[in-house]
């Protein structure tokens, strides 16, 4: 099987998560500057999170150009993924809503690190569906990018049950890493 279909339901599913993401943020009621910084937070929350999201795309989309066979593990892994994305809206929500407070920001962590997991899965089911020799398997072989981010993740967790502003500050880290766009899929394809 191509990868075209799984690339747009992908496509697809993103774009409706960042768009419930937006439409959680509510104009404010008043046209002061007070009334508009109270809904700060909910824009802080909603900023990080769009920039999770963007990486992801960006992530699987590189993934999916280097990919030449889908299988039953490569779909699942996929529906993981969606899956543990789809919630970013809920827990951004939550995390913004009620001002960085502890257990939205341990809640909001826990999901970050579980689509960080859910995108590991992916990667393996990938691999072993095009097999280690192939574009995507010699692309896919350092993982200390991954492997940071997952000690950050849970870093930020367990900071965030003392200091949730520390907890969020692991969580941007991970996503300044992820900023800078990962070659080694591209430099695979090149060759």
């Amino acid at each position: 099987m191509k990868t075209n279909r799984l690339e747009a339901f992908s496509d697809g599913v993103l774009a409706i998560v960042i768009t419930i993401m937006v439409l959680e943020m509510k104009v404010p009621e008043g046209a002061s500057w007070d009334h508009l910084s109270a809904v700060l937070p909910k824009f802080m929350s909603y900023l990080l999170s769009f920039v999770y999201l963007g990486i992801y795309w960006n992530n699987h989309h590189h993934l999916f150009q280097a990919i030449q066979r889908v299988n039953g593990k490569v779909l699942w892994s996929n529906l993981l993924l969606l899956f543990t994305l789809s919630l970013v809206p809920f827990t951004t929500a939550w995390m913004g809503e009620n001002h960085f407070e502890k257990n939205p920001v341990i809640l909001y962590g826990m999901n970050l690190l579980l689509c960080a997991i859910a995108y590991a899965l992916l990667e393996n089911a990938s691999t072993g569906s095009d097999g280690k020799s192939s574009v995507i398997g010699s692309a896919l072989t350092g993982k200390r990018k991954e492997a940071a981010s997952v000690v950050l993740y849970l870093i930020g967790i367990v900071l965030a049950v003392f200091y949730p502003s520390m907890g969020i500050i692991c969580f941007i880290v991970v996503a300044a890493i992820w900023l800078i766009p990962d070659k080694r899929i591209e430099n695979q394809l090149k060759k």
